[in-house]
């Protein structure tokens, strides 16, 4: 593990959804800058030097679990990322009440879940970073994902108003909304689709987990306290003036 500059003193990170992807990129970042940090996710997978702890964000009792166990092996968790997510995109008229129900147990109400085990240890430290992950989608909307888009917008909502519950105890929540960035998911696409995706970008890439994870680390550094119910665009302009 590699100290940095800033003044992370070894704080105690949680990131949901940390086994892959975006997730394990945050986490990987954040270690590297001295924080210590513990991977949520349905399995206890997670980057190496970070602390894996399968947790169920759809289940309360094992989120207050995997808690627990990140307390017991570090101590009060400072800092939260409210990453974990799935997507079960259609069209509307073809939409189960399955597919609503369990996109959004997974991203807004199980943002929900750690949000609040989360607040309580926060409250008594007078200190918290809670950054969560929705997307640009949020803002302009998605054909076939009206599930998807409704609880990335959700988590807005979440973020400003706990935001103002908790301002006054030294916490802050905020939002990153990535825009297309490249993915497993996104590299099976062939070079035409790609570059279509570029074409629409003012900066003319795709983005990549670093681009995410750096403003998630920019977001829960000590010296960012004034910055609070915001929603910060890593999509390479694709939602200017949304």
């Amino acid at each position: 593990m590699s100290e940095t500059a800033n003044t992370s003193s070894g704080r105690v990170a949680v990131i949901t959804g940390a086994g892959r992807g975006i997730g394990a990129a945050i986490a990987e970042t954040l270690r590297d800058a001295g924080y210590r940090v513990a991977s949520f996710d349905i399995s206890d997978a997670a980057p190496e030097g970070v602390l894996g702890v399968a947790c169920n964000v759809t289940n309360t009792e094992s989120v207050d679990e995997a808690f627990k166990k990140v307390e017991a092996e570090y101590g009060p968790v400072e800092i939260l990322v409210a990453n974990a997510g799935i997507t079960r995109d259609t069209l509307l008229m073809r939409m189960s009440d399955e597919d609503w129900e369990k996109v959004l147990d997974v991203n807004l109400t199980g943002a929900y879940r750690v949000v609040r085990r989360a607040v309580r240890g926060m409250v008594k430290q007078r200190f918290g970073r809670i950054v969560a992950t929705s997307s640009v989608v949020a803002l302009l909307g998605s054909a076939g994902q009206v599930n998807y888009a409704s609880t990335k917008a959700g988590l807005i909502g979440m973020a400003r108003s706990v935001a103002r519950e908790v301002g006054g105890r030294g916490i802050t929540f905020n939002v990153v909304a990535p825009g297309f960035i490249q993915t497993a998911m996104t590299d099976v696409l062939d070079e035409a689709t790609q570059k279509s995706y570029a074409e629409r970008i003012p900066v003319g890439r795709m983005g990549t987990i670093a681009d995410v994870a750096h403003a998630v680390k920019f977001l829960v550094e000590d010296e960012t306290g004034y910055i609070t119910g915001a929603v910060i665009p890593v999509d390479g302009g694709l939602g200017m003036g949304h």
